[in-house]
């Protein structure tokens, strides 16, 4: 390609961006590299407009892809066409430092393969002391007042509640970095959290989380101890709001479902205000997961879905027996275009007041996958949203579908216990079979069962005391004054309940492993709860042993789950029960003479 036919650079473009210009102007890639030591994974670029470098143009982390695939190549001519601009101080004590250009949009003109040149002779920018205090913007451009005229004066005057931010620029959510000093946000509140309390060595205090989203993304944030009292009842789920200044860190995924790798902190500075222009925003977003598709996942993982709820059983209340509160479940059932039901558990409220007289539409988001002797089923948990017919284009879909009698063909229920009875549904396999065939060594856990003995408990931590709350079952730490903490819920309770781990060898005629049996499958072979079990063990020891060695040589049919799982830089096949059956042995004869008679060709009589 001639020289002639390349792209004219915007000479002067990055001097009038740092200055606040609104355009889109094209610049010249001269190197691109990873940002060393990052908390998450960042790339820094050295750019040019063939008048000035600046080496401080970072790309937004979603378009590491550009990177990755190449398309950032060293001499590439591109259009800037979305930005936003950041002071970075040089010195935590000096309010001067470096602009950064943040690349949220960029359209590549011209490969550098095809340029191979640097255009012009352009040199490193000096940025101007009075450009380093600016605002950065957003939109096209990056929006900037200078010092001392009425726009900054305005944005300064934000701080204070008694000040709108109606006429602020507005952000977008996936523009958000920590690179960034001032920002506004509108979202809509998509979900709040009820407010929980904590207590430990540190002190004391309370918080409560919230997801907002707008047409660019979703975000999480939370609010601790006087922000609590300050925002929770202001904020209201469905609404918009205008947002600014809060703390911007990596997202902590463990209680973090977002998709954003950051979330946000409210602090003492924070505004938040109702925006009653809310026709842009849109509500919650969804990612979702065919129900056939369920059957595959892990449990424990929380997912998308949407579909007809078409029966819906009685409310069952109950008083759990490890914390002794009242609890109420429903169990509903949803079918969707992928030709799959699976049940769904309701909780509290949700269960009191689910009506299923007209067969609506259903929406959850973060539903948890469980498992169950076999079977697959979804429960609601504390951050979960649930929408009754929503107004998204997949609920509208959806019911057309059943409208018109897409419901017929359903033929499989993926929440349906597998390896029961007979025990007949799963495939027979010995344990030397199994590690020849390598089970377990896919993505997905393999499932098998087969006839076994159990040659040997271990008593020691076959009970832990985990979380009271009865959607949690997470070890709880003992705190030696009388109450135990649960990390994951971020509370502290006077009391816990026990729950099973049970490990085991058993053996059948090939060979013998060491399996996990958890709460359900080891209550029914032990015949205690783990709670009995727990308290035998701490009272009388002795008791529990004995218990524990009764089931030495009990016979069952059992179906194991296994999968590769790695610790560090260790790798190994776990394999839990899932069922552990009575033998029958008329079926179990049964099974062994057709085994017999594939094997030597001889039908029995």
């Amino acid at each position: 390609m001639d020289s002639s036919d390349w792209p004219e650079l915007s000479r002067g473009a990055i001097r009038r961006l740092i200055d606040g210009a609104q355009e889109q102007p094209v610049l010249q890639i001269l190197g691109a590299k990873l940002i060393p030591n990052s908390e998450n994974e960042r790339y820094r670029l050295l750019i040019s407009d063939g008048l000035n470098l600046h080496s401080y143009a970072m790309l937004t982390s979603q378009l590491n892809y550009m990177f990755k695939e190449g398309s950032l190549a060293d001499f590439s001519i591109f259009r800037l066409k979305r930005f936003n601009t950041s002071n970075i101080p040089t010195k935590p004590e000096n309010s001067i430092g470096r602009r950064v250009i943040v690349l949220l949009d960029i359209e590549i003109l011209t490969p550098g393969g095809q340029v191979g040149v640097k255009i012009g002779n352009p040199v490193a920018l000096e940025q101007k002391p009075e450009a380093a205090n600016m605002n950065g913007g957003s939109g096209s451009g990056a929006a900037s007042t200078a010092p001392g005229t009425p726009g900054n004066q305005r944005n300064k005057a934000n701080l204070n509640d008694s000040i709108s931010l109606e006429n602020s620029v507005i952000n977008p959510i996936c523009s958000l970095t920590p690179y960034q000093n001032k920002w506004v946000i509108k979202a809509r509140v998509t979900h709040k959290a009820t407010v929980r309390t904590w207590k430990n060595d540190k002190g004391e205090g309370k918080l409560f989380s919230f997801e907002l989203v707008d047409q660019s993304g979703e975000i999480r944030a939370t609010a601790f101890r006087d922000q609590v009292d300050k925002f929770y009842d202001m904020l209201e789920v469905d609404k918009v709001y205008l947002v600014s200044k809060c703390s911007l860190k990596p997202a902590d995924k463990r209680f973090n479902n977002t998709k954003n790798e950051y979330e946000l902190t409210l602090n003492n500075e924070t505004i938040i205000q109702e925006c009653f222009d809310d026709m842009e925003v849109p509500t919650t977003m969804f990612n979702f997961v065919p129900i056939s598709q369920i059957t595959n996942m892990e449990p424990n993982s929380l997912i998308d879905v949407v579909g007809v709820c078409t029966s819906s059983g009685e409310v069952v209340k109950f008083t759990s027996r490890a914390s002794g509160r009242d609890l109420q479940k429903r169990e509903v059932t949803l079918v969707d275009t992928s030709k799959a039901s699976v049940n769904l558990t309701l909780w509290g409220n949700d269960a009191e007041n689910f009506d299923c007289t007209y067969q609506p539409v259903v929406a959850i988001k973060g539903a948890r996958i469980t498992e169950f002797g076999g079977g697959k089923s979804i429960s609601l948990i504390g951050s979960s949203i649930m929408k009754m017919n929503p107004d998204i284009p997949e609920g509208h879909k959806i019911r057309g579908w059943f409208d018109n009698g897409g419901a017929e063909d359903i033929d499989t229920n993926i929440s349906t216990r597998t390896g029961t009875g007979t025990g007949m549904k799963t495939d027979w396999v010995t344990f030397h079979e199994a590690k020849m065939k390598n089970l377990g060594m896919g993505d997905n856990a393999d499932y098998f069962q087969t006839k076994g003995i159990v040659h040997l408990v271990r008593s020691n931590n076959c009970v832990y005391k985990s979380c009271p709350q009865a959607s949690c079952n997470k070890k709880v730490v003992d705190q030696d004054d009388g109450t135990y903490r649960c990390e994951k819920c971020g509370t502290s309770y006077p009391n816990f309940k026990y729950r099973y781990l049970l490990s085991m060898s058993i053996g059948d005629w090939t060979s013998n492993r060491w399996v996990t049996c958890f709460d359900e499958v080891a209550e029914q072979i032990i015949g205690k709860s783990a709670q009995e079990m727990g308290e035998l063990l701490s009272t009388t020891p002795d008791e529990g042993e004995a218990a524990l060695h009764d089931i030495h040589f009990s016979t069952y049919i059992f179906k194991l789950r296994i999968k590769m799982e790695h610790f560090g830089d260790n790798s190994r096949n776990k394999i839990s029960v899932v069922t552990a059956t009575p033998v029958n042995y008329n079926e179990y004869n049964e099974y062994l003479i057709k085994n017999l008679s594939n094997l030597t060709g001889i039908t029995a009589n």
